[in-house]
């Protein structure tokens, strides 16, 4: 039976629109450069939250002791987990870009064992060898060429090792702090670190451009559910989880990535490409999977 069923329910749920994310941000990137989303959605996202927080109540004061760890944590998710993944975005496939992302947990399993003592097994490690191979099927083609941007794909590993950074701050946070609390404040120096450069790159073009309506509904999907509820329910889910196992839930992004992106994007499923999602999927797996040998 398990335990906390509302817990695994946050999780997968903030999985689900994640997948999505990759679909709303595509779109708003026919309209606007990923500086521009990025400043939009983390913007209209932290007026979204703090607007909730005040109406509610539940508004809390971050204490002097925190506020570095907050800043720390802030610079490396959402500007460079962000800058990261939205300009990998914009140079590799929806599809390709949650499948390396969901190489998160992997790192993960890494940092959990050096802050918070948690173990690894030789399965583990199996996973990751695993998991990087499928990686590999992903990125190169049949004649060993490239299948993505290198550009492309280091952005990609840059808001890979930004989000683990991030998960390790985010559970020494969630100590002392609402999910909600944390958020908020992150996204509010997240849309302040983006700022001087929005006003100096993208100001200009940003003012000549009328949006239509599906930019619009994908920018307010993006910042309501991707850069706000994901993120609550999964500081609410690393609050009463191990953070390994919390981040085992990110193996269903390249799930629902590459289903939506399918219907809603057209992208093409090789043999190759799918066997790669499946092996990486497996990888992950493995590499969380409980095993008496550890080390």
């Amino acid at each position: 039976m398990i335990k906390n069923p509302i817990v695994h329910i946050a999780a997968a749920t903030s999985m689900f629109f994640w997948g999505f994310t990759y679909i709303w941000s595509k779109l708003v990137f026919e309209t606007y450069t990923p500086l521009t989303t990025i400043t939009i959605r983390l913007s209209l996202s932290f007026i979204a939250l703090f607007a909730y927080l005040l109406i509610t109540n539940q508004f809390e004061k971050i204490k002097k002791e925190h506020r570095k760890l907050l800043l720390i944590s802030s610079i490396f998710n959402p500007f460079l987990y962000f800058l990261g993944e939205y300009y990998g975005l914009d140079r590799v496939s929806a599809s390709l870009s949650a499948v390396i992302i969901s190489t998160i947990p992997i790192f993960t399993a890494f940092a959990a064992r050096r802050f918070f003592n948690e173990k690894l097994s030789l399965l583990n490690i199996l996973g990751l060898i695993v998991s990087f191979g499928g990686v590999l099927m992903l990125i190169f083609k049949e004649d060993f060429s490239l299948n993505a941007s290198p550009l492309g794909l280091l952005f990609l590993f840059l808001a890979v090792f930004s989000a683990v950074i991030y998960s390790v701050m985010v559970k020494k946070l969630t100590d002392h702090y609402s999910p909600i609390t944390i958020i908020a404040n992150q996204n509010l120096i997240g849309a302040l670190l983006f700022l001087p450069l929005f006003l100096t790159i993208d100001f200009v073009s940003f003012i000549s451009i009328i949006p239509d309506t599906v930019t619009i509904l994908s920018l307010f999907m993006l910042a309501i559910f991707g850069s706000s509820v994901c993120y609550v329910l999964y500081a609410f889910v690393i609050k009463n989880l191990e953070l390994s196992k919390a981040n085992i839930y990110t193996n269903l992004i390249p799930i629902f990535a590459g289903i939506s992106s399918y219907f809603f994007l057209d992208e093409k499923f090789n043999s190759l490409k799918i066997i790669g999602m499946l092996t990486v999927i497996s990888g992950i797996i493995l590499s969380q999977l409980k095993f008496k040998s550890k080390i």
